[in-house]
């Protein structure tokens, strides 16, 4: 896991400019910094927080006379694509090298074999380049042309003050080259054509499928050389997480790592509380009341660069979680997009029960500018990673797959079919438990709206709620201080919508 910083086509040297954007991320990084200039007007920068080959996986990857890259993010099946192309091309055990390898080998459109979350960028002395970003977005990836001069990041903070207003999202699943332009290699969510039929499928069949594909997935999450451990809301998803990670680590003779955050006595540190008892894994509480909660609202604006209201205060408590997380390991698996795999919040049922598949897959889809943006952000902000396993490539296949009607509430109670699979796992009431938003179960809405909306006026939000398509005066707080953070920044280019409840 890392930052990554990169120029192509710059009409003078580089490296200055490049150095400085590298600069404003050394937060992802901790561990090791390095940048090649790669022929006359290309440069490529990392900064490492070292998970996988601790001593040898220093990048930028390749040679600054030949291909050459850089890339945030894991590569799961990095041992698989090494067997298949041939361990004589590697020269480290690097997860990223497969990445290059592969680039370098059958060139950007085979790059839909990378499994795993991941941006990248590559260079060729010879004016070659490449920069690509994985199917969800997972890892994120801006970028900007300026005259002529391409601009790519890992955040908006790095790109130069004169950058900041043409920044856009490159857009995930794509790759752009000089020669090619912008092209989407792979989709969020294969086409429904290409997934299995379901036709008479029994339930105990497709449960039993759903738990072996997570299970599969979570156990490749783990793969690191340093020690990972679990964010454990308390939810079903994080709570399904934390139980497979748990029986795994037991199994090797090592105890998992919990963390779990919220106001004191709080739905969600209750729970929390109670399955990692159940696990017997080692817990950890990060507890914060609404003047900590105020205090860290810039900062927290500052990492997640948007000012969208639900996002910052789900924010907020991951921020705390984090900072106590990365005291203790360096990655941590979470249960971000099992709602949105199987229909988990109450609006998908109340406003799209006759088309659910569409909606479900129109918002796995923006992921990427909403949960997965707060994630990266909050974490990275501490120098810790952060794994999303029910965001696998073979997980969002299978639980596409599988028929609509196998994801509506059963007796009121949404992700019946996802419970259901984890049955005897975790205890009844925890595995049943209903779904609350993360910024209500830790506790953070009730301390943050009513606050706002006390010292903000309806004259204010009428003034600037319109230009800015600000909605409410939480949102208009959060807001200003986001044009503190990013003046320059463009709001429509970070701004992504949808409603969960």
């Amino acid at each position: 896991m890392c930052g990554i910083a990169a120029i192509c086509h710059h009409p003078t040297d580089p490296t200055a400019v490049g150095e400085r954007m590298l600069a404003a991320i050394a937060h992802r990084g901790p561990d090791d910094r390095d940048h090649w200039r790669v022929g006359e007007r290309s440069w490529l920068g990392h900064t490492r927080l070292s998970i996988v080959d601790l001593d040898g996986g220093r990048q930028p990857l390749g040679g600054p006379d030949r291909w050459a890259l850089v890339c945030n993010g894991e590569i799961y099946n990095h041992i698989e694509l090494r067997e298949s192309l041939g361990e004589h091309d590697f020269n480290t055990s690097s997860d990223s090298e497969a990445a290059l390898v592969l680039l370098r080998r059958h060139g950007p459109a085979a790059l839909d074999r990378l499994q795993g979350m991941w941006a990248l960028c590559a260079a060729t002395p010879d004016g070659r380049f490449t920069a690509a970003r994985d199917r969800l977005g997972i890892k994120p990836l801006y970028w900007a042309n300026v005259d002529g001069a391409y601009y790519f990041a890992s955040e908006l903070r790095a790109f130069p003050a004169g950058v900041q207003h043409a920044v856009e999202t490159f857009p995930p699943g794509c790759c752009w080259t000089p020669e090619t332009g912008l092209f989407r290699f792979a989709d969020p969510v294969p086409d429904p054509a290409e997934l299995p039929a379901w036709d008479g499928l029994s339930p105990e069949v497709a449960e039993k499928t759903t738990r072996e594909v997570v299970i599969d997935s979570v156990r490749r999450h783990l793969m690191a050389d340093v020690e990972v451990g679990v964010f454990l809301s308390g939810g079903l998803d994080s709570s399904i997480v934390a139980a497979i990670a748990a029986a795994e680590y037991a199994a090797t003779g090592k105890r998992l790592r919990t963390f779990a955050v919220g106001t004191a006595d709080s739905p969600d540190l209750l729970a929390a509380r109670a399955a990692a008892e159940h696990l017997g894994t080692e817990h950890h509480e990060s507890i914060f009341d609404a003047e900590r909660a105020i205090a860290a609202l810039d900062d927290v604006i500052a990492s997640v660069e948007s000012f969208d209201a639900s996002l910052i205060r789900s924010a907020v408590p991951n921020w705390f979680l984090a900072e106590l997380a990365s005291q203790h390991v360096k990655a941590v698996l979470t249960g971000e997009g099992a709602d949105e795999l199987f229909a988990g919040y109450g609006y998908y049922h109340q406003s799209h029960a006759e088309d659910l598949a569409p909606e479900l897959t129109r918002t796995i889809g923006a992921l990427h500018g909403l949960n997965l943006q707060r994630c990266d952000r909050v974490t990275m902000a501490h120098g810790l990673e952060a794994r999303v396993p029910f965001l696998d490539t073979d997980v969002v296949a299978h639980a596409m797959s599988l028929p609509p009607e196998m994801k509506l509430l059963e007796d009121g109670v949404e992700k019946a079919h996802l419970r259901r699979a984890f049955t005897g796992w975790l205890p009844e009431d925890l595995l049943w438990r209903r779904k609350l938003q993360f910024g209500t179960g830790s506790g953070a809405q009730d301390l943050l709206t009513p606050y706002w909306e006390s010292r903000v006026t309806d004259a204010e939000l009428a003034e600037v709620g319109e230009i800015a398509q600000l909605r409410t005066k939480e949102e208009l707080a959060y807001y200003r201080a986001f044009r503190r953070a990013l003046p320059a920044v463009r709001p429509e280019a970070v701004l992504t919508r949808f409603a969960t409840s």
